[in-house]
Parts: structure tokens; C-alpha cells; sequence
């Protein structure tokens, strides 16, 4: 009964939908949640949330839960500072628990080239206020004695940087949005938008539909097929990563490291299993469909840099592998704002993998956007109309994975 309970409260298949709502929001994932969130939170709109599946069957719920102020661009620092502030007594907040917990974030640096990147982002982060801190392959062997530091030229720590579990962080938004009084709808496609004169329809596959004075596409790398119906052309592509967890070990990892040559990425969770991802070599042209397909060819990959720079995971057994899509972004900007030719249908897109650790201060923002008018500075940089436009510029460099 107490399950049932938790389940309905957080959204659910047969949540009645009313004809008209001031805000719709297709996609039930962390982005999309957590603006709800915010908008029921800091105004009086009438808002539904629309979800294909179940609530954590997309990327919110397939990444490793990172949250980092390790940028390369001042306004992805300054984000993620907020980001991280707000995670800080968001448990409370959401009445729920993250999991959340702060060991930091360890960049190792190889080469020259990887060296300097750490440097000029130390620099960076010092003119902000962000405690990153440079030190010697032997400081990082004093933070994770396991790590072979032999060819590592420069290291980067900072002790605000965590992880927290993904599926809580999204449950609580929803169970709040819930108790202000949202509308989450759970499996329910939205199989397409009809523009309105003073309005978007959304026709749902269960034969509904629902009118919105204006609508949010947070759908992330599914957001393709929904905006081309429309015409909307957006250069954002979907690009599958994966991902693992191994047999628990006694606790001895406190940091997610990050190996930047390799984009080899670890950290251990709270009950012992090693979770870890890494950058793959591109294979081909750009995929315009989500890929949730698993590969031997990652195990081998990640399994090779991974023992390279940890022995202790030499005879480690890997007890779930899975994927998740990476909504890639052409200049490594997120996607937000109202979209070219369609004013009322907002983008929420091409977040580069990264979504999740800045949707707190992007629903925030997003929110502020659609209630008040607020505009924040990033609105600018993230533009869809940028690309039709020719202004899109690449600004950071620290996407990792």
C-alpha cells in the first residue's frame, strides 16, 4: 500500500489530464521535472508533465550521477557552482534521499596538452570563486593511493564536486511537482504538435489530446522526430554512451576520477560498486536515432584503460553494463529557448551528456523564463536560433565521456 502510495504521488499512467494547461512539458526527465518543479514552486500557472514511459527510462535515469564545477568556460563554472549550492539542501527540499555526497572530482593530465588545460581552467576557476586546486601526480596518490600517477603530469582536485544517485534526484522533483499540484502523466507518447492560433495541441497516443499555451520539448535526444514534424531543424544529434557498475568492493574511493586522455571516467558508489564510462572512438556519421544497444566493445575498451591506471581493477567483475543517449550538442551549448518559426514550443535540448548535473539551475532559469520573462545570461549562449543565425561558436572544451 505504502509503495502504491509513493508511486501515484510521483506521477502515473492514468492521471487525469485537464483540456487546457498553461504549460506542457513533453519529457518526464530530470530537465523537464525539474523546471515543473520550479514553475509550480514560484507561480500560479496550471502545468502537465507528459511522459512516453516510465519516469527514469530515459538518460536521467542511465547516467553515473555526476556534478562538477571542473569546466573549462566561466558560465558553465558559475552554473555548476549554483547547481551544486542548490544539491546541497535538496534532499530536505524534496523530501527525499539523493545520495548525495561531495568527495570531489580528480582530473589527471597525461600530456602537454592536458596539462595546460588544467591550468588555464585553474586559473578560470580561481577568478570565480571555485576551490579547484592543481597538484603533482604524487598529491593525487595521497587523495587515491590505488592510482598509478607514474605518467601523470598534472592533476586537478576539487572538493565541491560529487555524485549523487540518479533516480531519487528525479523522483523527488516529480513527487513535489505532484504535491503542487502538476499533472505527471506517465506512458504517454506524444505522437505529434499541432500548431494554434493561440496555442500548441499535443495529440497523445492514448487518442487524447491536450492544449498548451505554450509547450516545452524536454525530451532531450528523442526531441528529433518531434521538432522536424514541425520544421524545426535543430543540429543536436543523439550519440549512445555506455556505461557499468561492478561486484561491490570495500569502500576506498572517495573522488570520481577523470583521465583526460583517454576521457576514462570511475567513481565508487555509496554500497562499493565501481561505476565507470569512457570516451569512445567515433565509427561513423552522426546517428539521427537513440541507440540503448550494449557493446563488448566498450567492456574491452574501458576495461584496458581502466586497469591501466588502476591495477586493483584488474580481476574486478562487472555485474551490469547499460547505455544512455548523449544529446549532442555541434558547439557543446545546450539548446533553450523558443524554437525558430514556433515561438510557444520552447527547447530544452542538447545538453551534451551533461544535463543532469545542470538541470537544478536550469530548471531554475527555464522556469524563471516561462513564469516572469526573467531572461538569465546563458539564454543567450544557448539560443536554438543561433545556428540559423551563424553564431554559434565553440566555448568549452571539458566534455567528458
Amino acid at each position: 500500500m505504502i509503495g502504491n502510495t509513493k508511486a501515484q504521488a510521483m506521477g502515473r499512467r492514468d492521471a487525469p489530464l485537464p483540456d487546457r494547461v498553461d504549460v506542457a512539458i513533453i519529457g518526464g526527465g530530470i530537465m523537464g521535472l525539474a523546471t515543473a518543479y520550479h514553475l509550480s514552486k514560484n507561480s500560479t500557472l496550471r502545468i502537465a508533465v507528459i511522459e512516453r514511459s516510465y519516469l527514469v527510462s530515459g538518460a536521467s535515469g542511465r547516467n553515473g550521477g555526476g556534478l562538477r564545477m571542473q569546466w573549462g568556460d566561466e558560465g558553465n563554472v558559475t552554473l555548476m557552482m549554483q547547481s551544486i549550492e542548490m544539491c546541497r539542501g535538496l534532499a530536505q527540499e524534496l523530501g527525499i534521499n539523493l545520495w548525495f555526497r561531495q568527495g570531489g572530482y580528480l582530473f589527471v593530465a597525461r600530456s602537454e596538452a592536458g596539462e595546460r588545460r588544467l591550468m588555464r581552467n585553474a586559473s578560470l576557476h580561481r577568478d570565480v570563486g571555485a576551490p579547484t586546486r592543481l597538484m603533482t601526480g604524487a598529491e593525487a596518490r595521497e587523495i587515491v593511493p590505488q592510482l598509478d600517477t607514474d605518467q601523470v603530469r598534472l592533476a586537478a582536485f576539487n572538493p565541491h564536486d560529487g555524485v549523487v544517485f540518479p533516480w531519487p534526484f528525479v523522483w523527488g522533483y516529480a513527487g513535489q511537482a505532484v504535491a503542487r499540484g502538476v499533472v505527471v502523466r506517465t506512458h504517454t507518447p506524444v505522437q505529434r504538435i499541432e500548431v494554434l492560433g493561440d496555442g500548441l495541441r499535443l495529440h497523445l497516443g492514448t487518442g487524447e489530446q491536450l492544449d498548451a499555451d505554450r509547450v516545452l520539448n524536454a525530451t532531450g535526444a528523442w526531441s528529433i522526430e518531434l521538432n522536424r514534424a514541425l520544421g524545426i531543424e535543430l543540429p543536436n544529434h543523439p550519440h549512445r554512451h555506455e556505461i557499468m557498475s561492478s561486484e561491490p568492493l570495500k569502500p576506498f574511493l572517495d573522488p570520481l576520477v577523470v583521465d583526460l586522455a583517454t576521457g576514462l571516467y570511475f567513481s565508487q558508489s555509496t554500497r562499493g560498486e565501481i561505476v565507470a564510462g569512457i570516451t569512445m572512438p567515433d565509427t561513423g556519421p552522426a546517428a539521427t536515432e537513440v541507440d540503448l544497444g550494449s557493446s563488448r566493445r566498450f567492456l574491452a575498451h574501458l576495461g584496458h584503460a581502466l586497469t591501466q591506471v588502476m591495477l586493483i581493477t584488474s580481476q574486478l567483475r562487472v555485474l551490469r553494463q547499460w547505455a544512455g543517449p548523449y544529446d549532442v550538442s555541434p558547439d557543446g551549448d545546450a539548446i533553450v529557448g523558443p524554437s525558430p518559426g514556433v515561438p510557444r514550443l520552447y527547447q530544452v535540448c542538447g545538453f551534451t551528456g551533461h544535463g543532469f548535473m545542470m538541470a537544478p539551475a536550469v530548471g531554475k532559469i527555464v522556469a524563471d523564463l516561462l513564469s516572469t520573462g526573467k531572461h538569465h545570461p546563458m539564454l543567450d549562449r544557448w539560443d536554438p536560433s543561433r545556428f540559423a543565425r551563424g553564431t554559434s561558436r565553440r566555448r568549452e572544451d571539458m566534455i567528458i565521456g
